[in-house]
């Protein structure tokens, strides 16, 4: 056999031997072989802490922390402590949007489970109070026809319309009205109601809890609704901060006496009252709470009120301020200018369940200050007049 026939001989035996792979799919199936392996490893390993499957593991890393039976959230606090709101404000979709609708029913015929505001109209060119409302959880909003009631007037005749920021007990079930000589109380979810004859001009009405609190020009008095008897308080009327309901014991006012603002505990066991002058606290230079005005409102250890400020070279803008009721420190404050607002226009009418500040922003609604975030935003727009919410 010579070289030629060698040749032939080869290379048909060779046509049946498939060539093999260039050794860079070798590599690449490598690859792919230990990425699939490492990601069901990784998802074996997820399911099994998942699941309690790996038992090595946890026993390595000890047992899992016991869940607590009521979980603390700590509130983001990247807010500045000075805030302020943006030029136009987005709506929030909340049930108290619905506070400016019409009336759907008289409260005599549709008594409410529980009412989230009380709103008394005000006609802007006259000043001419109207009908009471009352916004139940249902969405309705409800005319107060079961009682006539007149403005409050001090001895000097001046007059206000008879809703006041703190009418509206903090369970939404009842409201109460002063009057001269009277306090009237109307249960909202009966429509029944009941007079509680009390001497004097009264004027304001603050609910602590289930204890009402009922004031003239100078006297505070504690109404017990039981028996219709009421006992002096050593608390300033005009400057009674509404408590939260779960601590009804303790009373705080904040106002100016002698040119100085500040903050005064009176115990619930009696005894001298602690004072505690304003500060600026945690504010920049140049920026201060002057004077107040409105309703303060408590929760926790902080008071939500509406002011005068200082702010930078500005005297006498408008703003909202977070104080620390136990030292009188100012913690944040939102600072509103001045241009374009009415005196007094952005009286503080309560919190939210998370912890915002409810407003009165002008004249033509109700807004929300989320003081940790420094978010303000719209809750009802078009509701001119006197709001009261729940008090707590």
């Amino acid at each position: 056999m010579n070289e030629e026939d060698l040749r032939r001989l080869l290379t048909v035996a060779a046509e049946d031997v498939r060539p093999t792979r260039p050794a860079i799919f070798g590599w690449d199936r490598a690859r792919r072989v230990r990425r699939a392996r490492w990601a069901a490893g990784a998802t074996a390993l997820a399911v099994a802490l998942i699941g309690g499957g790996t038992t090595a593991l946890l026993h390595r890393a000890g047992p899992p922390p016991a869940t607590p039976a009521h979980p603390t959230v700590s509130p983001a606090t990247n807010g500045p402590p000075v805030q302020r709101p943006p030029a136009t404000l987005d709506r929030t979709d909340d049930p108290l949007g619905r506070l400016g609708n019409r009336v759907g029913a008289p409260l005599s015929a549709r008594p409410v489970d529980r009412a989230l505001a009380l709103l008394q109209p005000i006609n802007p060119e006259t000043g001419e109070a109207g009908v009471i409302r009352i916004l139940g959880d249902d969405g309705m909003v409800r005319k107060l026809d079961v009682v006539t009631l007149a403005p409050t007037r001090d001895a000097s005749g001046n007059e206000a319309v008879p809703l006041k920021p703190g009418s509206l007990s903090p369970d939404g079930r009842t409201a109460a009205f002063a009057q001269t000589g009277e306090v009237v109380v109307v249960d909202l979810t009966d429509a029944a109601v009941r007079r509680y004859p009390l001497a004097g001009y009264l004027e304001h009405v603050v609910w602590a809890g289930d204890r009402l609190l009922v004031g003239d020009n100078d006297t505070t008095y504690e109404l017990d609704r039981r028996t219709g008897t009421a006992r002096k308080l050593p608390v300033d009327p005009w400057g009674l901060v509404v408590p939260e309901p779960a601590r009804p014991g303790d009373l705080l006012s904040l106002g100016s006496a002698e040119d100085l603002l500040a903050v005064r505990r009176f115990p619930a066991t009696g005894g001298t009252p602690e004072r505690r002058p304003v500060t600026s606290g945690e504010l920049p230079p140049g920026y201060r709470l002057n004077d107040v005005y409105g309703r303060g409102w408590q929760r926790g250890n902080l008071i939500a009120q509406a002011g005068w400020t200082t702010t930078g070279s500005m005297n006498g803008a408008e703003g909202l301020a977070l104080l620390d009721a136990r030292t009188g420190a100012v913690t944040r404050l939102l600072d509103l200018g001045r241009e374009d607002r009415a005196k007094a226009c952005c009286e503080v009418l309560g919190w939210s369940a998370d912890g915002a500040v409810l407003f009165r922003y002008d004249l033509g609604g109700l807004a929300r200050w989320q003081p940790e975030t420094g978010e303000v935003a719209w809750v009802a727009r078009d509701v001119g007049g006197l709001v009261a919410l729940p008090a707590g």
